[in-house]
């Protein structure tokens, strides 16, 4: 778990956002005329695994992951500073031939890992939390802060209490009065940590969330550690001039540490799916972008990594939109489409449970998969510069309407990346390759495809598209954001754009007109 330090001054300027005066508008051509596919629904699964720190003592980590976790004999990383400059890597040196007797040896246990499957046979459909008690009445469950999140399944020591379920969490009833002070009104969502529902604050009549944390110590423990992230984020930003949620209240009901925020609206993702993956209009992509790099900067100065960046962690304020009917390219006859347009693009960052301090414990695997750096990948530790790709994919997501790398295997992952962005840097891969021997050929070049590669795999590859493919330098906004991706999606993390300089990049000087 994290030990608290004290912080120490902010070492960036903090963010100001205003766009200077005089600004030309520009035209905005027509949409697009490609087809996209529907995007692909991918399950998250968690695990916990056990981590030796410099101290040697065991940590418990929880894992958001899609592949098996790391061994626990790796050394723990050596972060990046702020200004993070080369060559200082963290991974231990591993030799192919290491590599190869450690193979060996695991060959020889009696301990039969299974077989890797081939990736879309068929469709995977999502893991459904259990139904709750029969004696409780069941909410409906509406928008889930994270969608792509499922419950966690092991089981407390002595039993469930009677107001959880056999996994540790509050069981929810309608008109349940939480604290003698807010009265539940529906089910927003479930995950691994716990639930989230809406509720009626009785003492001022306001509506507002609560997230009510599995009553399980590693849950509740971790759940202290964001009250404490979000109680400096409040502290330093008492106005919200920074878009993070604020924590309103949070207090210890029946076994569960309960975090209360203000009620927002869905998530981006959420946004996303119900509007059938159609991509933001560009002045709304350019909207939300200032947003989060001022958000994310604003973490950085206080010395802290948001870790687990993307679509379902960004909430509307509002969920308003209108409907708008577009043609469909490429098809004279086709009867339009019903295209949903935000009337406010307002968000806010949350979910600072996997936050993490710069001088503080760094886990070995952070980041959910379609948003996780290269550095993680390969094992180099990391830092400020993996919040940074993980926008970077995001604002791709938000361009074409689906993720980036969709994929759930490492090798496969990196494999994409080289697809997207060119091959990695010499220096980079060289470091690569000493973490992550496996990976890699003699002369340091990715060793892909491997031969046990499966023809949908590399038929993935090969379909991976270069990032001036994905989004086209057809106009002066396309080629702005197009540069601004590339800084930040950089493999070497000292060459990745910081966020705070990104929002000085040209592409925020644009005046964007509006597409519909």
């Amino acid at each position: 778990m994290l030990v608290g330090h004290a912080l120490q001054p902010s070492m960036l300027s903090q963010y100001h956002g205003a766009a200077p005066n005089g600004s030309q508008v520009l035209p905005t051509p027509p949409l697009a005329t490609r087809k996209r596919k529907r995007a692909h629904q991918y399950t998250v699964s968690y695990s916990e695994v056990q981590e030796v720190d410099s101290d040697g003592k065991l940590r418990e980590v929880i894992v958001i992951e899609d592949t098996p976790p790391p061994p626990t004999t790796l050394s723990p990383s050596i972060p990046f500073s702020t200004s993070y400059q080369p060559p200082a890597y963290s991974a231990p040196i591993r030799t192919r031939a290491r590599a190869a007797a450690e193979a060996a040896a695991s060959s020889t246990s009696a301990i039969v890992q299974p077989p890797s499957k081939k990736r879309k046979k068929e469709v995977e459909e999502p893991l459904r939390a259990p139904p709750p008690k029969k004696a409780a009445v069941p909410v409906p469950q509406t928008k889930s802060y994270d969608s792509r999140s499922v419950a966690a399944t092991d089981d407390t020591s002595k039993g469930p209490a009677q107001c959880d379920d056999k996994e540790g969490h509050y069981i929810i009833q309608p008109d349940d009065l939480i604290y003698r002070r807010y009265r539940t009104v529906k089910l927003l969502g479930q995950g691994t940590f716990g639930k989230v529902v809406e509720a009626v604050d009785t003492v001022n009549d306001s509506r507002v969330a609560i997230k009510i944390i599995r009553a399980i110590p590693k849950y509740r423990d971790a759940s202290k550690i964001e009250v404490r992230v979000l109680n400096k984020l409040k502290e330093r930003d008492p106005l919200n001039r920074h878009k993070c949620i604020h924590l309103l209240h949070w207090f210890d009901h029946k076994n569960h540490i309960c975090l209360v925020s203000e009620l927002l609206g869905m998530c981006l993702y959420d946004f996303l799916k119900e509007n059938d993956f159609a991509p933001f209009p560009r002045h709304h992509i350019q909207s939300f972008a200032r947003q989060l790099l001022g958000s994310v900067a604003f973490l950085h100065d206080l010395h802290l990594i948001h870790t687990d960046l993307k679509p379902e962690n960004i909430l509307l304020v509002h969920n308003d939109y209108k409907n708008v009917q577009i043609s469909v390219p490429g098809k004279r006859s086709a009867p339009s489409k019903v295209k949903r347009i935000l009337l406010n693009t307002e968000i806010r960052l949350i979910d600072f449970g996997s936050a993490t301090f710069e001088n503080e414990y760094h886990s070995t695997v952070v980041c959910t998969r379609h948003y996780r750096a290269p550095e993680i990948i390969l094992g180099l530790g990391w830092s400020y510069p993996c919040d940074a790709y993980s926008l970077g994919c995001i604002l791709v997501e938000f361009f074409t309407g689906v993720a980036l790398f969709q994929t759930h295997d490492n090798l496969e992952h990196l494999a994409m990346m080289e697809m997207v962005m060119g091959k990695m840097p010499e220096r980079f891969a060289r470091a690569g390759a000493r973490s992550k021997p496996e990976f890699f050929k003699e002369n340091v070049r990715l060793d892909w495809p491997k031969a046990k590669a499966s023809r949908q795999s590399k038929k993935d590859v090969r379909a991976t598209r270069p990032l001036s493919d994905v989004i086209p330098p057809t106009d002066v906004v396309n080629r702005n954001f197009l540069n601004l991706v590339q800084k930040l999606l950089a493999f070497d993390p000292g060459q990745r754009i910081t966020v705070r300089d990104a929002l000085n990049h040209p592409y925020f000087n644009l005046a964007i007109a509006a597409e519909i």
